[in-house]
């Protein structure tokens, strides 16, 4: 297999291409996470990983490496209601996300950007997600047992809260944990 760089500090991330076995390395370089209006949902999640991608190919450290070395940036955001449902900025948000999410479907979008050299392939996958009506004690308990503050839509499928509020999902599980990992591997000929 060959190398690639992950321009992700996501445990999830680096946890999937590992069960994938994909041979990687880490480089992380700070992006704001803004894209320009006008963009649909699944074109700003795709502008957000390509902003990352970018940012790591022009870093020096990246340059270390053979410029034939992909890198791979991902970006996942959950829409609701049609508006995109953001990081918690704290415990208060956190629980105000999570009634919001209750009893309702959301979508869970990944914006993907490989970028080797001057070749570029960006995509992004779409996973349906439907909660059962959470009662107020169990958003309490799973904000301040898994404090979701770094995870869009406030929590993570593969925690507590995805194990018993979940009712179902139409799509990828992995895409829900933050990489379509099946269709990188596919993408990346890997």
């Amino acid at each position: 297999m060959k190398k690639i760089v992950l321009a992700s500090g996501s445990p999830r991330r680096k946890q999937l291409l590992e069960w994938a076995e994909v041979d990687f390395d880490i480089i992380v370089v700070a992006t704001h996470e803004s894209f320009p209006e006008g963009l649909t949902t699944t074109q700003a999640a795709i502008h957000i990983a390509r902003q990352k991608a970018l940012a790591v190919q022009a870093c020096a450290t990246y340059r270390r490496y053979d410029q034939h070395v992909p890198v791979l940036a991902a970006d996942t955001i959950v829409v609701c209601e049609g508006k995109i449902i953001g990081k918690p900025a704290d415990r208060d948000d956190a629980i105000r996300i999570l009634h919001l999410l209750s009893g309702k479907k959301h979508e869970v979008i990944t914006g993907v950007a490989i970028i080797n050299g001057k070749e570029e392939k960006t995509f992004a996958d779409i996973t349906e997600v439907w909660f059962h009506e959470l009662t107020h004690e169990q958003i309490v308990f799973y904000t301040d047992r898994y404090k979701p503050y770094d995870k869009a839509g406030a929590y993570a499928i593969q925690e507590w809260i995805g194990v018993v509020g979940i009712a179902r999902i139409n799509g990828d599980f992995y895409n829900v944990m933050g990489l379509p990992v099946s269709r990188v591997v596919r993408e990346m000929g890997i």
